[in-house]
Formats: structure tokens, sequence, C-alpha cells
């Protein structure tokens, strides 16, 4: 497979490359993950179980509030942060918490970016330049 790239309307962050894990579901770093394990632990969640840890995480929509901030800058202490945070649509907390903790993040794309791409897809994150790209994707 050729690279693909698709563009993002806002981004911020260092250039990353990992590996996507995928859900058409949302993201709180409060009430989805265990922050001591790496992995998300909501039983809601369509990740439960999966670790998060280095990954480059492709979800719906950022929920939760100021808590996800202070959450992601301690996790980031400790080692276990994503990669990279991959939205259709982040909000204003989430972006600081981003911010705070080192978590380089995109979002807005034309289209679904959880039908865009993959679980298993490496992806390289270039929040400065808008960009994802597809790198390598399995069969």
């Amino acid at each position: 497979m050729s690279a693909k790239i698709f563009h993002a309307r806002a981004g911020m962050g260092r250039a990353v490359k990992g590996e996507a894990l995928v859900a058409k579901d949302g993201f709180s770093a409060r009430y989805d993950l265990d922050r001591v394990r790496g992995v998300f632990s909501r039983p809601e969640h369509r990740l439960l179980g999966k670790s998060y840890v280095g990954r480059v995480l492709v979800l719906d929509a950022a929920k939760g509030g100021v808590a996800t901030a202070w959450m992601l800058h301690e996790m980031a202490s400790r080692g276990l942060v994503p990669r990279a945070l991959i939205f259709n649509q982040v909000n204003p907390i989430l972006a600081q918490g981003a911010a705070f903790g080192g978590v380089a993040l995109v979002d807005r794309f034309e289209g679904d970016v959880t039908r865009l791409f993959r679980a298993g897809d490496t992806l390289r994150v270039d929040p400065a330049a808008c960009t994802v790209e597809i790198l390598n994707r399995d069969a």
C-alpha cells in the first residue's frame, strides 16, 4: 500500500509515529482509563482492557472536564500516555491536557477518523503540518 495522507484542521505537539488503536467512542482520561496499569477500564468502552500506552488513539470525541488536563500530565510523568490523540472533535479541556502532558493532538478531518484509520495501522502524526499519514496497513 502506498502512503496516504489525511489533513486535520488543527494540531499541536511534536511529530510522532505509532500503531493505531481505533474505536467509535469518546475519551476521558478520568473515567475511561486505569492510569496505573495503562489500559482502558470503563466496562462500556469499546477498548476495554486494551493498552493505550505508546499507541496513537483514534477516537470520536473528547469527554470530561478539567481533571483530564492534570491527569494527562501526571500520566506522562510516569511514561503511561498515548503517543498521540486523533479525534473527530476535541474540546478545549482535552487540548489543554494534551499540551500539559506533551501528547501530540490533531482533530477535525474530512471524514470520520474512526473510519479513515484502522486498528493496527502504523501512523505518522505531524501536528505542525496538521497531517496524519498511514505508513503501513495490515491487509
